[in-house]
């Protein structure tokens, strides 16, 4: 596999705007390895965590309080609530406000939904949203223009999605986000871009998008970066993760 030169660390710079680490990660419900996923996203030290198929039942709130003690991160939102995105965070960030939103229902399919946030960094100040998207081409589609709808309505000057789209990057949906959005793969490729399977990685339904304001420094699946091992990749759930490292304006 592929190694790379680590991403930028996180900071804040001179003149207000912040360099933040964001990871987004789908962890097949925490039935794996969740020794190696605490390290995976411990080694990536990002201040955002963008989770997908977080726990939804017994005790869920529980198992994801260990999950983020364990990679030194603390709960933003989602889980159960959103019916399964979910969002992580450092205590780098500054809380604003959250909510989960759940999406219309198609019967006979799995109900989806979106977590959601606002936070700052600094004098960064942006809009977050983790979602998980349908594994049926017109519901999928439908639901990507209730994602970019949501967006807005955060009213921030920055705001960053990430998730499982279900969709590789030829397909209507993401397509449709890419051209609303910054596809940060695409736009600084870093690392790996497949991030499906672990055991034979041929094909990108996992993004991290931004808003074009902000400045995406790198993008990949962080094969190679220090701490991460193939070995722990390959442990902690069927899917790679996405890492990128952004610079969000100051408001």
């Amino acid at each position: 596999m592929a190694t790379t030169t680590p991403l930028p660390r996180s900071r804040t710079e001179p003149d207000g705007s912040a360099v933040i680490r964001v990871l987004s990660y789908n962890i097949r419900s925490m039935r794996d390895d969740t020794t190696a996923l605490a390290r995976v996203i411990h080694a990536c030290a990002p201040d955002l965590v963008l989770v997908q198929e977080a726990p939804r039942f017994f005790r869920w709130r529980k198992k994801l309080a260990r999950l983020a003690a364990a990679s030194g991160q603390t709960i933003l939102s989602g889980g159960a609530t959103a019916a399964g995105p979910a969002l992580l965070c450092s205590m780098r960030a500054t809380v604003e406000r959250t909510e989960d939103v759940l999406l219309p229902l198609t019967p006979g399919l799995h109900r989806r939904g979106l977590a959601t946030a606002v936070v700052r960094f600094g004098a960064a100040r942006l809009g977050v949203v983790s979602c998980h998207l349908s594994l049926q081409k017109d519901e999928r589609y439908t639901q990507s223009g209730l994602l970019l709808d949501r967006l807005a309505a955060l009213g921030t000057p920055h705001a960053l999605v990430g998730g499982d789209l279900n969709e590789r990057p030829d397909g209507p949906t993401f397509t449709r986000l890419a051209a609303d959005l910054q596809d940060c793969w695409a736009t600084a490729p870093w690392g790996t871009e497949y991030t499906s399977t672990p055991t034979d990685p041929h094909q990108r339904i996992d993004a991290i998008f931004a808003t074009r304001g902000i400045e995406v420094l790198g993008c990949g699946v962080p094969y190679g970066h220090p701490g991460v091992t193939e070995r722990d990749l390959r442990a902690a759930t069927d899917h790679l993760p996405v890492l990128a490292a952004l610079r969000v304006p100051a408001a």
